[in-house]
């Protein structure tokens, strides 16, 4: 099986240009990427649980993997959950999986998105991880749309190994990531 493209073109180009723009001295300070995280929260599902079909379905195609249903914990009366209830669904991508998607997400996904200006760079958390909000599914071409019930949003978490965030921004801004100017 050949290596993605994203994951050759880190290796050959974006490795070097890090290692050169921040003094690194050994190469396995160089940060790079650790897993991807796909999660949708499916509040609707309480009241009808073929919504859950639905987005297992679409989050499959989208990610190339089955993904995982999470359960409530504990029962809170307030949102009429019971301990156990589906309450959402997560995929976790990782080696070539994760340099497919994210190569998929950069290159089609993103120019889809409606009045896009750029992606937001607030979604660091100061460990080197981001975190991004899409509000609907349909920016992936792998999604009909006459297939699907409603438009759901998800989070996507990018893991990386970088300890800063400057770091981890340089990594997903040389691997082609649109951030805002």
């Amino acid at each position: 099986m050949s290596q993605p493209r994203l994951k050759d073109f880190y290796q050959k180009n974006v490795m070097s240009e890090l290692k050169k723009q921040f003094n690194f001295k050994n190469v396995h300070q160089i940060p790079k990427l650790t897993k991807i995280i796909i999660n949708i929260g499916l509040s609707e599902a309480k009241e009808n649980i073929k919504v859950l079909d639905v987005a297992i379905a679409e989050l499959a195609t989208i990610a190339g993997q089955k993904p995982l249903v999470c359960r409530a914990k504990r029962s809170v009366s307030n949102f009429k959950i019971r301990q156990g209830m589906p309450i959402g669904i997560k995929v976790t991508l990782r080696s070539a999986m994760m340099y497919e998607f994210l190569d998929r997400f950069i290159n089609v996904a993103v120019p889809r998105i409606r009045d896009f200006r750029g992606v937001d760079s607030s979604g660091f958390d100061g460990q080197g991880n981001f975190n991004l909000g899409i509000t609907e599914q349909y920016i992936f071409p792998e999604i009909n749309i006459e297939k699907s019930d409603k438009a759901r949003g998800m989070n996507i978490t990018i893991v990386t190994t970088a300890k800063e965030n400057e770091h981890a921004k340089a990594l997903i801004e040389a691997l082609g990531m649109p951030f805002k100017k």
